[in-house]
């Protein structure tokens, strides 16, 4: 994970971008972000609720988020099994893994959405001015 300082850095630069392109490509812009940017406290929320990896769904890594799921899902089946010792042991260490990012939710998703704002201002300018962008 970048620190946060690099983050912010990143976002402001992204901003300036934005802010130099033409209204209409702003517009543009502005749209598609709207409807594909994410937010920190649905994030953290799902990051919260007991069950394990639904935040990773939430930003799309499936394949992390349905490992979380099968880990935290094992850990209950062997509390109901009769080996609730390994189970409670299985959900301690994935509920101690996954606190981490519920500490960090707000710049986990800051550095997504810069991601996610760098594409769209790709695209938005290469649509818009397709021999300079390339």
């Amino acid at each position: 994970m970048r620190t946060q300082e690099a983050i912010q850095a990143e976002e402001e630069r992204i901003r300036q971008l934005i802010r130099e392109l033409p209204d209409d490509q702003r517009l543009v812009f502005f749209k598609q972000a709207e409807k594909n940017l994410k937010d920190p406290d649905t994030y953290a929320t799902l990051n919260f609720l007991f069950i394990a990896g639904l935040h990773h769904f939430y930003l799309g890594k499936w394949i992390r988020g349905s490992i979380n799921l099968f880990i935290f899902s094992v850990g209950v089946f062997f509390i109901f099994t009769g080996l609730t010792a390994i189970g409670i042991l299985i959900l301690i260490a994935i509920s101690t893994v996954e606190l981490k990012a519920l500490f960090k939710a707000q710049l986990i998703i800051q550095d997504y959405n810069n991601g996610v704002m760098e594409t769209i201002y790709r695209k938005v300018a290469r649509a818009f001015n397709p021999v300079d962008n390339k």
